[in-house]
């Protein structure tokens, strides 16, 4: 029999999702609701399984952990690709590597959730209502702003088009954007150094890479507009984290709202806990109904055809 093990299953979901009668094989299934940081802890729990459901980057598999797990045949990232898998020493291991489909739009739609919960405050003032209190702090507009987008990509155009909606004037930058593709999506190609400056909201939409970690630091953060908000649902590490918790305690920047961070989950006495110019939510991005759906119909495909010896949606190195 194979043992499957779905991982960081933080809702309790997992088993609402699954439909394993697809799979030719009898199959015993654990879904873990925790998530275990220590390598030591999370090789033992991982030992007896030969099949690994990962969710996203939640729980990490570099080499120093594959290698540890002999029993290990198929490990099924949700998504199509995985930066926290080291997929070469996989292969080298014996591991078969795959992903899954996506839903596009959720990641972009909580971007907006956040501009929006940043920019009229919208946290603290239900915060307020509820200690009975009544009408705190002063939003700021967003028709007539300036809508900065780092990456223009497919969820930087999501979220381009719905700043058009609210008639903002959207900027964006890239290290490889054209201004055939600005034009294309209907707004202004601009430097990076323009874009910070001049910015009213910057929001970041790229993917996590050599070239992009540390993207946005001190200098960055100092470029922009003190009434400028910052907005990062892409990956922590493109933000310097530490210089973005100086700069909201400075006041360098009016505000952030921030869905992703260096270290996941978040660590209780983490200094961005206490700022409230910061609207924090726990990675969020991804986890609607739409995507759980898609992602988990397609982790039992996965497996039901690596099982019966057929094609996988396999990631390379």
């Amino acid at each position: 029999m194979h043992r499957i093990a779905v991982l960081d299953d933080y809702q309790h979901v997992a088993a609402q999702f699954t439909d394993w009668s697809a799979v030719p094989e009898p199959v015993e299934v654990v879904e873990f609701h925790d998530h275990l940081a220590d390598d030591d802890a999370l090789v033992a729990r991982l030992q007896p399984f030969d099949v690994v459901i990962a969710m996203r980057e939640r729980t990490p598999f570099p080499r120093r952990i594959l290698e540890r797990l002999p029993n290990l045949r198929l490990l099924v990232t949700t998504g199509a690709r995985n930066k926290s898998i080291d997929v070469a020493a996989a292969n080298e291991c014996g591991v078969t590597v795959c992903g899954t489909n996506a839903h596009a739009p959720a990641t972009a739609e909580l971007t907006w959730g956040l501009i929006l919960a940043v920019a009229r405050n919208i946290p603290s003032e239900d915060a307020g209502v509820r200690a009975g209190g009544w009408q705190h702090t002063i939003g700021t507009d967003l028709a007539g702003a300036t809508l900065g987008i780092i990456g223009l990509g497919r969820l930087g155009e999501r979220v381009a088009r719905i700043g058009q909606a609210f008639g903002m004037d959207v900027i964006a930058w890239s290290q490889n954007l054209a201004d055939d593709r600005a034009e294309e999506v209907g707004v202004r190609r601009v430097e990076k150094d323009e874009l910070l400056a001049t910015a009213d909201v910057v929001t970041i939409h790229l993917q996590l890479s050599d070239r992009t970690r540390g993207l946005i630091g001190r200098r960055e953060l100092d470029l922009m507009k003190p009434t400028a908000i910052l907005i990062n649902t892409s990956r922590g590490p493109i933000v310097d984290e530490q210089a973005l918790v100086e700069a909201l305690r400075n006041g360098t920047i009016h505000a952030a709202g921030i869905d992703v961070f260096d270290q996941e989950p978040l660590r209780f006495d983490h200094p961005l806990r206490e700022l409230r110019r910061a609207v924090l939510t726990p990675h969020l991005g991804y986890v609607t109904r739409k995507t759980y759906e898609v992602f988990y119909r397609d982790a039992v495909e996965d497996v039901a055809a690596f099982l019966a010896g057929e094609p996988v949606r396999v990631i390379t190195p």
